[in-house]
């Protein structure tokens, strides 16, 4: 006779469960990221000052951090599937909110909601993939999923282009979408408890033995936070202080995003290619870690040499990317249940904090010194990066 916990185990290498989170992901991002130029737009239109259009858009960061050390203690409390139905449902209710009132305190406190929202589908979906993908192939599941979430950044703005900024029906659009994406969270399989349900620790003790059950995986993510998220932030300032027009400093965002978008699964590929994964894995991040230290080497000269910095923001996002595929991979393979979780919603903090670094310390250091300044610092986090994954890949 099959008992409950084996009805409700959906097989391992579930195409039901990848295909659902794949599906509600990429709508549900696409409606975000549709949604965000759009609400600043607006305020921009309101007459909304430019400062707090930026606080407005930083909230949305805010939720993030806000449910990361938390998002443990809540899914073990009400479990997966249930809490990916809130962080499904959450942004619908906001976009809906936007649609009924013009007050700013209140559009703040949807934004928050949002963003709490997206902090807790980052850690849920990437759970969900590692739990879900056939182990054999976990490096390209990964990979296809990492590449899926770099086309919604292009898809979501193409979108809003396409219908207008002005067209009345755009806020739903972003409900339509939006609503899709929580349809698609309906063909997730049912999970039993997690088999650490009653032992792994949550909020931010469990947190803390991630961080000391994988330092350097989480020093990948902080870098590929740093190089891919963050510079591609101030990528327009840094081309204008270079001298390039208004237009091609913007391209330069575009060019650091394909790099990110077109290595998620070469990446996967290779790191499942590997008679010991594990080490193949952490050798592959310090090639890319070594691939960002050159990079860095020859940002002195671009100032001079316009043309050496479109290659070099390529190799920022491509390896920074890489980076945080394989660091996503690894943890996979290693953990389950909630442990997965914890692990998992470090990494998303070392990533975002990496962007936020990198955004908060190189707008200053490119006003300040272009050539020399920003150069330094950037040789020296990407030389500290690799150098640690350098002698860990070596004691591994």
């Amino acid at each position: 006779m099959t008992d409950a916990t084996t009805q409700t185990k959906p097989p391992q290498g579930s195409p039901v469960g990848l295909l659902a989170v794949f599906g509600s992901t990429f709508f549900e991002l696409c409606g975000i990221f549709m949604l965000s130029p759009l609400l600043l737009l607006m305020l921009k239109d309101a007459q909304v000052s430019t400062t707090v259009a930026g606080l407005f858009a930083a909230t949305t960061w805010g939720g993030v951090f806000l449910i990361t050390p938390f998002a443990s203690g809540l899914i073990r409390r009400i479990g997966r599937r249930q809490t990916m139905w809130l962080a499904s449902a959450a942004p619908l209710v906001s976009a809906l909110g936007f649609m009924l009132t013009e007050v700013l305190w209140l559009w703040f406190a949807l934004q928050l909601l949002a963003g709490v929202a997206g902090g807790l589908r980052w850690v849920l979906a990437e759970a969900f993939i590692a739990e879900f993908a056939p182990p054999r192939h976990l490096g390209r599941t990964i990979g296809i999923y990492a590449t899926l979430v770099g086309l919604t950044f292009v898809v979501g703005p193409a979108l809003l282009a396409w219908v207008g900024t002005h067209n009345s029906h755009a806020l739903w659009w972003v409900v339509a979408l939006l609503g899709v994406g929580l349809a698609w969270t309906a063909l997730i399989p049912r999970l039993p408890p997690d088999h650490d349900s009653h032992t792994a620790s949550v909020g931010l003790p469990g947190l803390w033995r991630a961080v000391l059950a994988h330092p350097v995986i989480m020093l990948a993510g902080f870098l590929g936070g740093f190089f891919e998220l963050g510079l591609a932030s101030i990528l327009p300032l840094y081309g204008l202080s270079l001298g390039l027009s208004a237009s091609a400093a913007t391209l330069l965002v575009a060019v650091s995003g394909a790099g990110g978008t077109l290595m998620a699964l070469p990446a996967g590929m290779v790191a499942d290619r590997f008679t010991d994964p594990a080490r193949g894995r952490r050798t592959l991040m310090t090639v890319c870690a070594a691939l960002i230290l050159l990079s860095t080497l020859i940002t002195p000269w671009a100032a001079e040499a316009g043309r050496l910095v479109w290659p070099m923001v390529a190799v920022w996002g491509a390896a920074g990317g890489a980076l945080y595929t394989l660091a996503m991979i690894d943890i996979g393979a290693r953990e389950k249940g909630l442990t997965l979780i914890n692990s998992t919603a470090v990494l998303v903090l070392t990533y975002t904090l990496g962007g936020l670094m990198a955004s908060a310390v190189s707008g200053a250091l490119i006003e300040w010194s272009p050539a020399l300044a920003f150069p330094l610092l950037l040789t020296a986090l990407a030389l500290a990066g690799c150098v640690a994954l350098l002698r860990h890949t070596r004691r591994f």
